[in-house]
């Protein structure tokens, strides 16, 4: 994998051609223009000269190329700017106007004093496609708040979740609602990039973290509660269920999940239990759901009699759904993940050698497209993107 001396494009892909300007910080923001990137944009990072906190995260080999940064910040141009100056403002504004779109998660109070407010930048650029990513919409109380992954996960209703397995509200041990944001902050770009390809006009995109994760909890939970009047129950019930978890073989851990009336009736054929498949609490899938504690539990019981090889190797037979339950930290070692190359080795300039987590969408007209360009120093490109802009070298050497 080789770095792109490309200029309007980072390389190959459905995005070739176009230019984002990446104002955002921490994860959510950076991990939307970096599928930005992996896609072809010319994305160009505009940070400050002090690295923010995930690129100054531990480990790092050098300052500001953090473990985090070497992915979030991989396909993208770095420009350091002082944007409270006169000079660092007129840059901006002139990255801008080469631009197809901006991303920012910066507050938009704080975007206001600086001069870069939606109605400033579109002044500078009326076809922009401006995406303001918040966390909390602006016609609601909550706006101009601070929002981080746990104050979005517990009012999305995101950590009420754990009482239904009987424990205390909890976080999901993962930055979700950073990372479901940041595929919001994706589809919202590119719909604005198609309506300015097919109408020439720009559009000022707004995408609140708060309700991104909660419509993302809704979408089989809401359930009854659908229909005015509302409808019982709440939520799926399968989901819910206090027993449904990965089960303890009798060597391990697996994920069992019989589906289909024949997966039901060769599951209990295999535990030697097949009246089972005729009871009328488990005899079609509406059935099933209604009573998944008492059909769970079941598998709980049974689960033990097998090895997890065992079982895996029944359940491909009779075309059971089922999964050994992999360590995260070892998802390169396992034979699926390994042969497509989730975690591949790349050389980096100056990093040296380390992991890429490979892009999991593919393009047949651009099958390689995960490293267009290695994740880039602070201020890398200023002198490479400003004088694409036209500026001379005294002008870069002031900036």
């Amino acid at each position: 994998m080789t770095e792109s001396n490309a200029h309007s494009s980072a390389g190959p892909g459905p995005l070739a051609g176009v230019r984002i300007v990446d104002l955002t910080t921490i994860v959510m923001g950076p991990m939307a223009t970096r599928v930005l990137g992996d896609l072809g944009a010319d994305v160009v990072r505009v940070e400050t000269h002090e690295p923010e906190l995930m690129r100054n995260f531990v480990p790092q080999r050098s300052v500001g190329m953090s473990g985090m940064a070497m992915n979030l910040q991989r396909n993208k141009r770095s420009v350091a700017l002082n944007l409270k100056s006169d000079d660092g403002h007129r840059a901006l504004c002139d990255i801008v106007a080469s631009a197809d779109a901006l991303v920012t998660n910066l507050r938009p109070a704080a975007l206001a004093r600086l001069g870069l407010s939606p109605e400033d930048l579109l002044a500078v650029k009326p076809d922009l496609v401006y995406c303001s990513a918040v966390g909390f919409g602006s016609d609601g109380p909550y706006a101009g708040q601070a929002a981080y992954d746990d104050v979005i996960q517990g009012l999305s209703g995101m950590s009420s979740m754990f009482a239904w397995n009987g424990d205390k509200p909890a976080f999901v041990p993962s930055i979700v609602a950073d990372k479901v944001a940041a595929l919001h902050i994706v589809y919202a770009v590119m719909g604005g990039l198609f309506r300015r390809a097919m109408t020439g006009a720009g559009d000022v995109i707004e995408v609140p973290m708060a309700e991104a994760l909660a419509s993302f909890n809704l979408v089989e939970h809401l359930n009854g509660h659908t229909f005015e009047p509302k409808l019982e129950p709440f939520s799926y019930p399968r989901i819910t269920s206090t027993n449904r978890h990965p089960r303890p073989s009798k060597d391990g851990w697996i994920v069992l999940l019989p589906y289909s009336n024949q997966n039901w009736k060769d599951f209990f054929e295999r535990v030697g239990q097949p009246h089972y498949a005729e009871d009328p609490r488990f005899v079609d899938a509406n059935a099933r759901v209604a009573n998944a504690d008492d059909l769970y539990g079941l598998v709980d019981e049974y689960a033990p009699m097998f090895t997890t090889s065992e079982w895996l190797e029944f359940c491909e037979a009779h075309s059971i759904p089922a999964a050994p339950v992999v360590p995260l930290e070892d998802l390169d070692q396992d034979p699926h993940f390994a042969a497509v190359g989730l975690l591949e080795l790349a050389e980096h300039p100056t990093e040296g050698s380390y992991r890429v987590i490979k892009d999991p969408v593919r393009y047949a007209s651009d099958p390689d497209q995960t490293i267009k360009r290695h994740a880039p120093r602070i201020g890398q490109h200023n002198t490479e993107v400003m004088r694409e802009l036209g500026w001379s070298d005294e002008e870069i050497a002031e900036l």
